[in-house]
C-alpha cells in the first residue's frame, strides 16, 4: 500500500502543474484506464490475505476517489480559465439583453393587389399605372362626364388649382384613357392605385385604392364582361361556386351599366361569400361608353368593349374580416402585426405576381 500513496502523491504533484486540457487526460488514462494504475492495483485484490483484503479496498478506494476528484476539478478549471480567456478576447459582454427586432408585415392592401393582378394576368390582362395628380380632361371630359355631374363638384373632389384644372384623381380610370391614347386596339388591361375624394367615415377615406379593368376589341359583349368577373370572383375568393347578378346602374363612361351583387350569408358574425341568399354590392360595370372610345380616337364601328371597376381596401376587408377602413391607414404596428401578411408565408391564393 505504501507504493500506491507515493503514486498518489507523484500524481498530486503532476496536477498542480501548469497542464492543458490533454495533459489532465493522458493523467487520467493513466491512473484509470484499463491497463492504468490504479485499474492494476484493483486486479491483485485477489492475492491479498483475507484479513487484509478489506483494509486495502478501502485504502485503494479512497485514494481513487480523492484522484478522481482531483481530476474533475482540474478539468473544470481548465474548462473556466478557456472561457473566461475565450471571452476576454472577443469583448463580448454576455450579460447585455439581446437587440430588439420587429419583423416586417405585407399590409392587407399590398396583399389584394397583388392577389388581384395575378389573378387577371393568368386571364391576359396586364397591368398600367398613371400618376396620382391628374389634368381634369382625363379624369372627366374623356369618360364623357357632364359639366354639372356632382362629382365634378369642391365637395367630392380635391382641386389642386382655382382654374379646376389639376386634381387628385377620383379614381383609376384616366389610366384607361391614357393607354388609349397612346396606342391602337385591342387593350386587355387592369389599373390598380391610389384614388382621392373628399368623404370618410368607417368605409369610407379621403384616400383609397382602386383597380379598374377595360377590355376593348372585335365583337366583345356583356356575356365576356360576365365571364370575366365570374372568374375573378370565384378565383378571389377561393369558392367554387358563386351566385352574381347584374343590377342596372347608371355610369357616364359606360352603356348600358350595372352594379354587380354576389350572394352570402353571415355565419357566426362572419360574411361567408358565395353562399345563402344575401345579396351584397361588390363592384360596378358595364359596355365602354362610345363617346368615351371617340374621346380616345378609337373606331366604334370596329372595336367596343367592356369596363369595371371595385375598391381594393373594401374587397382587403370582405376577404380578411377587416370591419373598418380607417384602420388601414393609421400605422399601427399591432393592426399589421395581426392582419398583415408574412412575406415568407403568404395565402395560397397568392400566386407571386410582383408589380
Amino acid at each position: 500500500m505504501s507504493d500506491i500513496i507515493k503514486i498518489k502523491e507523484e500524481y498530486i504533484n503532476k496536477l498542480k502543474d501548469n497542464l492543458d486540457l490533454n495533459n489532465v487526460n493522458q493523467l487520467k488514462s493513466e491512473l484509470f484506464g484499463k491497463s492504468g494504475i490504479i485499474s492494476n492495483e484493483f486486479k491483485k485484490m485477489g492475492s491479498v490475505s483475507a484479513e487484509d483484503r478489506k483494509k486495502f479496498a478501502s485504502d485503494l478506494n479512497s485514494i481513487k476517489n480523492e484522484l478522481q476528484i482531483l481530476i474533475e476539478k482540474r478539468i473544470q478549471d481548465i474548462e473556466i480559465n478557456e472561457i473566461n480567456l475565450k471571452l476576454q478576447n472577443e469583448q463580448v459582454d454576455v450579460t447585455l439583453p439581446e437587440r430588439s427586432f420587429n419583423r416586417g408585415k405585407i399590409h392587407p392592401v399590398s396583399q389584394v393587389i397583388d392577389e388581384i393582378s395575378s389573378i387577371f394576368s393568368e386571364i391576359g390582362f396586364s397591368v398600367q399605372e398613371g400618376p396620382d395628380v391628374e389634368n381634369e380632361y382625363n379624369n372627366f371630359t374623356a369618360l364623357n362626364t357632364p359639366d354639372n355631374h356632382p362629382a365634378r363638384d369642391m365637395h367630392d373632389t380635391f382641386y389642386l388649382d382655382n382654374k379646376k384644372e389639376f386634381l387628385l384623381r377620383t379614381h383609376t380610370s384616366p389610366v384607361q384613357v391614357r393607354t388609349m391614347l397612346s396606342s391602337k386596339p385591342p387593350f386587355k388591361i387592369i389599373a390598380p392605385g391610389r384614388t382621392y375624394r373628399s368623404d370618410s367615415d368607417q368605409t369610407h377615406a379621403p384616400m383609397f385604392h382602386q383597380v379598374e379593368g377595360l377590355h376593348i376589341d372585335k365583337n366583345i359583349n356583356m356575356g365576356h364582361l360576365k365571364g370575366c368577373l365570374n372568374y375573378f370572383i370565384k378565383e378571389f375568393f377561393e369558392v367554387d361556386k358563386i351566385r352574381m347578378r347584374f343590377r342596372p346602374s347608371h355610369f357616364p363612361f359606360t352603356e348600358p351599366s350595372a352594379e354587380v351583387d354576389i350572394g352570402y350569408e353571415l355565419k357566426d358574425g362572419k360574411i361567408i361569400i358565395g353562399e345563402g341568399d344575401k345579396w351584397l354590392e361588390i363592384l360596378g360595370c358595364g359596355m365602354v361608353h362610345p363617346n368615351v372610345l371617340k374621346n380616345v380616337k378609337v373606331d366604334t364601328s370596329k372595336f367596343q368593349g367592356y369596363a369595371f371597376g371595385m375598391g381594393i381596401d373594401r374587397l382587403a376587408m370582405l376577404k380578411y374580416g377587416i370591419n373598418d377602413l380607417r384602420a388601414f391607414f393609421e400605422t399601427d404596428y399591432r393592426w399589421l402585426n395581426h392582419f398583415g401578411f408574412d412575406p415568407l408565408d403568404v395565402p395560397s391564393s397568392y400566386r407571386g405576381l410582383s408589380r
